[in-house]
């Protein structure tokens, strides 16, 4: 059996790790074992033939210095000959609401963002240099019954008013890893990837739909020239980009369909299972 590298062996991870292990021996990575991506003398990686990375980049510096000491790693062992890289669509930047595919050049707005495009462009490198196969998914707003914003709900957070309101995507937790995992699949076309349901909705919307499913009060509204005094700033920096993702690639060449289109369906699944 294959062996699968899995880097940041978090909550999609887990949930992915039930259909992975048919097809592979997981080797997982986690600073809880003692890997610490920070530090390139912890680790010891072997010899694998896929890697499923997971991790965030570091939390300041305009690099993503973590994946670089994974692949300077990977170069003294046998390099997988598949990689699935868990990006985010923040690559985007603002879009004004537009509808964006994978071919949209790419306007980071953020350091966090720009170490994402860092880390894809790592990524990109040395898997064309290595002769290896890599899929990035560009991941939205992730979320399922146990990762819900019911903390911003509940600290009683504001949201843009309707009419300057911003478009977000999500994915639920289950589909992404169902996606990931299709994604490490052989015949699984190699390429980028928007990871997101078919939903089109706003911000605010999305928190009332939210606080209906969960019994909280929805956010108040606000015009966006009171956000910078009311929203803490890393709240803010999302509520400065609009986006809907085009998910077209995903389902026709990925060959992707989704348990949950909608969050919609999403919430209403995790609510008959009496989740909040």
């Amino acid at each position: 059996m294959q062996r699968l590298l899995v880097v940041g062996f978090g909550d999609i991870a887990r949930r992915a790790a039930p259909e992975l292990e048919r097809r592979f021996t997981l080797v997982p990575l986690a600073r809880r074992a003692g890997f610490d991506l920070d530090q390139p003398a912890t680790l010891g990686l072997p010899t694998v033939d896929a890697l499923l990375h997971c991790a965030p980049p570091p939390a300041s510096g305009e690099r993503d210095t973590r994946t670089l000491n994974l692949l300077s790693t990977l170069e003294r062992t046998a390099a997988p000959q598949r990689i699935v890289y868990l990006s985010t669509s923040g690559v985007y930047g603002d879009c004004s609401g537009t509808l964006v595919d994978e071919s949209r050049p790419l306007n980071p707005q953020t350091s966090r963002a720009r170490r994402r495009v860092d880390a894809e462009a790592q990524l990109a490198h040395w898997c064309a240099t290595h002769g290896a196969a890599l899929v990035v998914l560009r991941v939205p707003g992730i979320y399922a019954g146990d990762r819900l914003p019911l903390e911003r709900l509940r600290a009683h957070v504001p949201v843009l008013r309707a009419e300057e309101d911003v478009y977000t995507s999500h994915i639920h937790a289950d589909d992404l890893a169902a996606i990931a995992a299709r994604a490490l699949e052989s015949g699984a076309p190699p390429g980028i990837y928007n990871a997101a349901d078919d939903t089109q909705m706003r911000m605010g919307d999305w928190l009332d739909l939210v606080a209906e499913h969960v019994g909280l009060p929805r956010p108040p509204r606000i015009a966006r020239t009171e956000m910078d005094a009311r929203v803490p700033p890393t709240r803010a920096s999302f509520m400065r980009e609009s986006r809907r993702l085009d998910n077209r690639r995903l389902k026709t060449v990925l060959g992707v369909r989704l348990r949950y289109p909608t969050v919609q369906e999403g919430l209403g699944h995790e609510h008959a299972l009496g989740t909040h």
